[in-house]
């Protein structure tokens, strides 16, 4: 039988977090989309539901320019980041990502950071399956806040209509 070496697959490098001055909801995705980091953005792919349900949510327009997108949440207290500091993935879909790659981002240090961090949304399944394996383990009980998986924003996950994602990422965002 012959082994594969997944050399050939880039090593896919996430942001760093964006967080205001005094964050209350950390939202996590797993780890950005092909489109997302060409443009070095969040959620930048057309079709993905994020900044259309933020805008919704907080009231400005999704066709902002990202930094005024990146403020809006920041101005209602969102810090926004991703599970996975790095990873293999060929393509963007999460189910592709090389678990024998993955590296998980510090979230001990940023929790400690910043403290007032009180819920923690996931973007959908797979970002809340590799927090509980990678991050949590690694996490005091004391640092944890409420955590809330909501439905992906991806246009991969297009089985459930946009104004029930809106719904549940509206409900999970009022603090």
């Amino acid at each position: 039988m012959r082994s594969s070496s997944r050399s050939d697959v880039p090593e896919a490098a996430s942001f760093p977090p964006v967080v205001g001055h005094d964050p209350g909801i950390l939202v996590l995705g797993s780890m950005p989309g092909v489109r997302s980091l060409e443009r070095q953005q969040y959620y930048a792919h057309p079709r993905n539901a994020f900044w259309p349900v933020m805008a919704e949510v907080f009231g400005f327009d999704a066709a902002l320019p990202y930094e005024a997108r990146l403020a809006q949440l920041a101005a209602h207290g969102v810090a926004l980041w991703d599970v996975l500091a790095q990873c293999r993935r060929p393509g963007s879909l999460d189910a592709a990502i090389e678990r024998d790659s993955i590296v998980c981002n510090d979230f001990s240090a940023f929790l400690a950071r910043h403290g007032g961090i009180r819920r923690i949304c996931f973007n959908g399944a797979t970002a809340e399956q590799l927090f509980r394996r990678h991050a949590l383990p690694g996490l005091a009980e004391r640092q944890l806040p409420e955590l809330v998986r909501l439905p992906s924003t991806s246009p991969a996950h297009a089985g459930m209509v946009f104004e029930e994602k809106l719904r549940q990422w509206r409900a999970a965002l009022a603090v």
